[in-house]
């Protein structure tokens, strides 16, 4: 899991932080606002290990962590003219550094759903391409009765796929969910749910298209997947 949840404390300022730095914090932000350049430069170097303890104590991924951090100082930056110093400065800057870790992680689960919906997608036209009847119009009617007996040895085929791997074809192809929803309803990691699709898929082209040197041994290297 890429995402961890500390205590409060662990999102604000290290240990050893008090109410008189938020106080010269926000000091320093008004005086920035106004153009002191030197305030603003003492205000970024004291708050970018308090925005790095705060990222780290919800990521563990370390390069995403480093990313997220660098991103919340630019948005930090971008966001400056915003602060009002009738305000704490504390919840202002955590909502920054909370509202920059949220957007990697949805950007990741995005890049992950694109990364297996190009798989879903090329492993669906391959079965169709595979195990369609060869040389037969779209309006031939024997065409038609094998693509009913077609969608039949699917379901068979399906059926025949160990547990976890049709969990995995059917969480994502009949039921339509995103890959972070049907790896939280599989009860596994987003990874561990793309392998497990992919696989499935390799084994329904093998029965369908005849590749058994490609497909049928994939899901049997897996023991976890078998049962």
């Amino acid at each position: 899991m890429t995402e961890r949840r500390g205590s409060r404390p662990a999102e604000g300022a290290p240990a050893g932080r008090d109410g008189a730095d938020a106080a010269r914090w926000r000091d320093w932000m008004t005086r920035a606002q106004r153009g002191d350049a030197t305030a603003y430069r003492k205000l970024l170097e004291e708050l970018l290990p308090v925005v790095r303890a705060q990222v780290r104590a919800r990521l563990f991924d370390a390069a995403l962590a480093e990313d997220v951090v660098q991103n919340a100082m630019l948005n930090l930056h971008r966001a400056r003219a915003t602060y009002r110093a009738e305000r704490p400065f504390l919840p202002w800057l955590r909502a920054i550094v909370r509202n920059a870790t949220v957007d990697a992680l949805r950007e990741r689960a995005r890049r992950s759903a694109r990364e297996l919906a190009v798989d879903d997608v090329d492993s669906v036209a391959a079965l169709a391409r595979d195990a369609s009847p060869r040389g037969a119009s779209a309006d031939d009617g024997e065409a038609r009765v094998r693509r009913g007996e077609l969608a039949a040895e699917l379901e068979r085929a399906l059926a025949a796929l160990p547990p976890r791997q049709r969990e995995a074809v059917e969480l994502l192809h009949v039921h339509g969910l995103s890959v972070a929803a049907a790896a939280a309803r599989a009860g596994t990691t987003t990874g561990a749910l793309k392998v497990r699709a992919h696989r499935g898929y390799r084994a329904l082209r093998a029965r369908l298209g005849g590749h058994a040197s490609d497909g049928a041994r994939g899901p049997r290297r897996d023991g976890e997947d078998e049962r």
